[in-house]
């Protein structure tokens, strides 16, 4: 997707050779007009994967998930991060682990929410080891739904996630996948 790659080259922030800051257009400060763009493209890759709805995780996944599921007419549910007072009984959870934040978290959807008659899609703004995508995947399962698949708005193809996610059966279709982030510079894939 040319305009992300574009974004990314102007406005996003190689902060090492592993992290890259994007926190202007997409999980700090949101450019709607791209996320318009990113729901689009979802959409148009997984149109005919008979999805039911659309799993993220908070926070910023969220905007991507939700332009997505407003092209494909269907629900975004987000896996919540810190229990609230009114989410206390029937959850699904998993933990994750966030590389950037250095935390474990445990992640939470309620099972009012997903149901084994469910095909869902995972959106995620990164992919670098894959440990969220994992969260998410184990909470579907329990739940009994199928996965169609995964989008993701920045890989790190240079980390294992998408390798072992695909070598597990899952669809992974990445709209950024960045080489390297070497002398603070961004390579893509293609």
């Amino acid at each position: 997707m040319e305009q992300l790659k574009q974004k990314i080259r102007s406005e996003g922030v190689v902060l090492s050779d592993r992290v890259l800051k994007v926190d202007a257009f997409l999980n700090h400060q949101i450019d709607p007009l791209l996320m318009k763009q990113i729901g689009e493209e979802f959409a148009r890759r997984f149109r005919d994967e008979g999805i039911t709805k659309i799993v993220t995780i908070e926070a910023s996944g969220i905007a991507p998930a939700i332009m997505a599921g407003l092209e494909l007419s269907v629900p975004v549910i987000f896996a919540r991060k810190h229990q609230s007072l009114t989410m206390t009984d029937h959850l699904l959870t998993a933990s994750v682990y966030s590389f950037t934040k250095q935390v474990e978290s445990t992640i939470a959807i309620s099972t009012n929410h997903l149901s084994a008659d469910d095909r869902v899609l995972i959106i995620d703004d990164f992919l670098a080891n894959g440990k969220a995508a994992k969260g998410l995947i184990a909470i579907i399962q329990q739940a009994g739904a199928s996965i169609a698949g995964l989008g993701i708005v920045i890989e790190k193809s240079f980390q294992v996630g998408r390798q072992e996610l695909e070598e597990a059966g899952f669809r992974v279709e990445s709209l950024a996948r960045v080489q390297s982030l070497r002398d603070g510079q961004v390579q893509f894939i293609d």
